[in-house]
Formats: C-alpha cells, structure tokens, sequence
C-alpha cells in the first residue's frame, strides 16, 4: 500500500509522551533566568531603574506556583499580594509568547485564558524553561476535564432534594384531605367537582 506524498514515513512526527505530572507538580519557583531577564529589562529602563528595580526584585523573590489535581495556584508580592487560582476546567485556551530576549535566556511565558471577560490573561505563568511541558500538560488536563464533564452521569437528587420531594408531597395530600373534608361538610362528592 502507497501513502500519499503528504503522509510518507519520513514527514509523520512522532508523538510526544504526555508530560510528567510529577515533574510538573514539583515545579513552584521560577528558574534564575528569569532574574537575568528581569535584571535586563532593569538596565533597559535606564530613566525608572529605581523604580523597577525592587519591584522586579520583589516580584523574582515572592513568585510562587503550585500544580496540583484541580488546578495552577499563584502567588507574588510582599505588600500588595497578589493570588490566582484556576481551575483546569476554566481555561480556554494557552498561548505561548516570548520576546527576543526570553528565547535568547531559553524562557517563554504561558498565557493562560479563561471566559472571565477580560482581554488579557488570566494568569501568565513565568520563569520555566519546562514551557511546552507545560503547555501540554494543561492541554492535557483541559481536554480530560472536559471529556469528564460532556459524559458525567446525571447527579443524582441530594438529601436536601429528597427532603423537599418529600415536603412536597406531604403538602399534596395535606391538601387533599382538606378539600375531601370541605367537600363532605358541604354535602358535594368528589364527582360533582373536577379533580385538580
């Protein structure tokens, strides 16, 4: 059998294992490249060093991620704090960008979207050189998530739903007796009436 010219052996890639959780669960601090990228952008902003400067510094020593089964979780800042948290079911979609500087240091920044309104990301995640592992393996969660939510059964009535089914029907027949007791006092069957 003869594959099409687009489909010959030699152009099929191979597949990529799907990434490690457990690498991607260790990962918490950023990489020292970031503070090289950061102390860049500083002598970039020869005119705001002393302004960027501890704020960058601040920002490289408080940053902090953790990934765990439900989602990223983000943390910076020592006196303006700052806290992200999604959930794998909220994103929409993962981009990856990186400027010249950041590819030269081996860094690029994963964008990450959800339908929060905004135009921009929700949380960029910064300072790995793991970034496509990374990618993928939100990727990765994203589509199980979903896959989990499209052929979830549906839930079944809680306590609270049995004991209003319940509330409810005791009101029913609470009704019932009632109107049989006005119907017998007023001397009318239950055929003279139509039944509601």
């Amino acid at each position: 059998m003869r594959l099409p010219r687009c489909c010959t052996l030699d152009s099929i890639a191979t597949v990529d294992p799907p990434p490690d959780e457990a690498a991607i669960f260790a990962l918490e601090r950023p990489q020292p490249a970031l503070w090289h990228l950061y102390l860049i952008r500083i002598l970039l902003s020869l005119p705001a060093i002393f302004i960027t400067l501890p704020l960058l510094y601040f920002r490289y020593h408080t940053l902090r991620y953790r990934f765990d089964s439900e989602g990223i979780h983000m943390k910076v800042g020592i006196l303006f704090r700052r806290e992200v948290n999604v959930t794998y079911a909220r994103i929409q979609d993962i981009h990856l960008s990186s400027g010249i500087i950041q590819r030269w240091l081996g860094l690029a920044d994963v964008q990450i979207q959800t339908a929060s309104g905004t135009s921009g990301a929700e949380l960029t995640i910064e300072g790995f050189k793991e970034y496509e592992a990374i990618r993928d393996f939100l990727y990765a969660k994203m589509r199980s998530t979903r896959e989990k939510t499209t052929h979830a059964p549906p839930p079944l009535p809680s306590a609270a739903g049995d004991e209003s089914v319940a509330l409810l029907l005791a009101i029913r027949d609470e009704l019932r007796q009632t109107r049989e007791l006005l119907q017998t006092r007023s001397g009318k069957t239950s055929t003279d009436e139509p039944h509601v």
